[in-house]
């Protein structure tokens, strides 16, 4: 089990950082100060580092994470380091992973985001406890639209060509992606997930292709890209859709001739990596408005596979359901009825998240319609009263509670207005 250090000066943060991460099976250690956390990185043995960028009151500048960064650096050069950051820090925070950073994600932190970069980062570790170096395969459904497509992957799969997975958000792309890999003859090689819509501009080409020592400012060791690191294997492209007209060019080179160089470097690389990407964008409309290339379009559209939203395909909702579950939880018919009636607008990811939640409020493992509804409202009821305690503690004052909490003014004002909070000042 990958053990991972938090590190953030506000417990409701660690509270519900730690809470989603036992949830999905981590061991978590947690931290308030960088003298604390200090010690968990030089007398445990900690795989990864989730960090706040500032740990006392009334600073905001990032001064702090950048100094405790740092120094866990030079104590474990290799522990890989993930940025919590409120919108004041974003500069800071891309200077940091320049600086060999494993990413950075903006509060409030998206769960779905978070638990994809840790997943990312503590694979390998997870591979090994169990001693496997494969992807999970299994794939959950029923349905008779999953049958097929399932059946048209696995066809796919032993092609050996560029794949390219449609559908809208938290369908379950990625999954489609790993099960593709698994099944093909790249299965026992490296399978290597890009965020695409995450990497910043000025980040791509190193991210992608890796970049020598001292290639831009603050690069103090070699960085090894993720093409290179797929060698053999597979490289997922998520939301493909969201990289820049620059990216989309360097992108279309490598997958043209297989070759690039690192960021600093003239020797060329040269690497066999079967591309599967993914988005939930019209390609095509992007295209005529100019914001997609369409030679790479057809280079990574050898095939399409369309993987169709939960509410179109029903019979997928149980089995997925009784999955996320486990056996320690059983649904009453109520809450069975509930989850087929529902149109799940977050197809399968927020079915998943549902489940995690109503596990925590389920009584003597009985999960019902209830502890679904009430499980979502009281998380709307926590938020509205955390936001409330904090304007009160700053007087009403939308600057500097918004800092608190790690929001924008704009996103203050816009739950302000949803959740019908009143401002005394």
């Amino acid at each position: 089990m990958a053990k991972i250090l938090v590190v953030d000066d506000n417990q409701d943060i660690l509270d519900a950082l730690e809470l989603l991460l036992t949830l999905h099976n981590y061991d978590v250690v947690t931290a308030t100060d960088a003298k604390s956390a200090l010690l968990a990185v030089t007398r445990q043995n900690i795989n990864l580092v989730i960090q706040d960028m500032n740990f006392s009151l009334g600073l905001t500048s990032g001064s702090e994470g950048k100094s405790l960064f740092s120094l866990i650096q030079q104590a474990k050069p290799d522990l890989p380091i993930v940025l919590i950051t409120a919108w004041t820090q974003l500069e800071t925070a891309v200077e940091l992973v320049k600086q060999g950073a494993a990413d950075y994600l903006q509060k409030p932190w998206d769960d779905e985001k978070l638990l994809k970069i840790v997943e990312q980062y503590t694979f390998n570790i997870e591979a090994a406890a169990s001693g496997t170096s494969q992807p999970e395969s299994n794939m959950i459904y029923r349905s008779t639209e999953m049958a097929t497509l399932i059946q048209d992957a696995e066809r796919v799969a032993a092609a050996d060509v560029n794949v390219l997975i449609t559908g809208a958000n938290g369908a379950g792309k990625e999954k489609l992606a790993d099960y593709i890999h698994s099944q093909s003859k790249r299965a026992h090689k490296p399978f290597v997930k890009v965020n695409m819509g995450a990497i910043p501009k000025d980040l791509m080409e190193a991210e992608l292709f890796g970049a020598e020592k001292g290639a831009y400012t603050g690069s103090n060791q070699q960085r090894t890209g993720r093409f290179e690191a797929a060698n053999g294997g597979t490289l997922f492209l998520d939301e493909i859709g969201n990289l820049s007209l620059e990216g989309q060019m360097k992108l279309l080179r490598v997958l043209q001739t297989g070759e690039f160089e690192r960021l600093g470097s003239s020797e060329t690389i040269r690497v066999d990596t079967r591309v599967i990407s993914a988005t939930n964008s019209d390609l095509k409309q992007a295209i005529k408005q100019g914001l997609f290339r369409e030679d790479l379009y057809f280079r990574l559209n050898v095939i399409e596979l369309h993987l169709l939203p939960l509410k179109h395909r029903k019979a997928d909702i149980l089995p997925l359901a009784e999955y996320f579950i486990g056996d320690d939880y059983s649904l009453t018919q109520g809450a069975k009825d509930y989850l087929l009636q529902y149109d799940w607008p977050g197809n399968v990811r927020e079915l998943e998240n549902s489940c995690k939640r109503a596990m925590v409020f389920a009584i003597d493992g009985q999960i019902t319609e209830h502890t679904f509804t009430g499980g979502k409202k009281q998380q709307v009821l926590d938020e509205k009263q955390r936001i409330e305690q904090v304007l009160e503690q700053h007087n009403g004052v939308i600057k500097h509670a918004a800092e608190a909490l790690g929001l924008s003014r704009q996103a203050l004002y816009r739950r302000i207005e949803k959740y019908e909070i009143t401002i005394n000042k």
